[in-house]
């Protein structure tokens, strides 16, 4: 009966994954006005989103799920900095934007789309 035993937990030890999935990851980088993403999309699941303000101006990001009610959100970057925001996406297209004064208005938007 041992070697089935055996046999038994080798089988289950190979069904179960050994490490957790690896985030996906995506740079806005954040400018006089413009975000610009370093991808378009990314799979759904856990995510890095990463702000890197390469303007002269402060910046933020907020995030929203098209039809979704969470807004992700990182705080002010000074200029020359890089903030990081970790999060668990869900399918969907994801409004991006600068949310300091008209910032937005002039054009700090992105859309992210994330895939199955």
């Amino acid at each position: 009966m041992k070697p089935i035993l055996a046999a038994a937990t080798f089988v289950l030890a190979l069904a179960v994954p050994a490490v957790a999935s690896t985030p996906a990851r995506v740079q806005v980088a954040a400018q006089e006005f413009s975000f610009s993403l370093s991808r378009q999309s990314i799979k759904a699941g856990p995510a890095i989103v990463e702000l890197a303000n390469f303007g002269e101006d402060a910046h933020d990001l907020r995030m929203k799920r098209v039809g979704g009610t969470r807004t992700y959100a990182i705080g002010v970057v000074q200029p020359g900095e890089v903030a990081d925001l970790d999060a668990r996406l869900l399918p969907g297209r994801f409004l991006v934007w600068c949310s300091i004064a008209d910032h937005r208005a002039r054009g700090m938007r992105a859309v992210l789309t994330v895939k199955k």
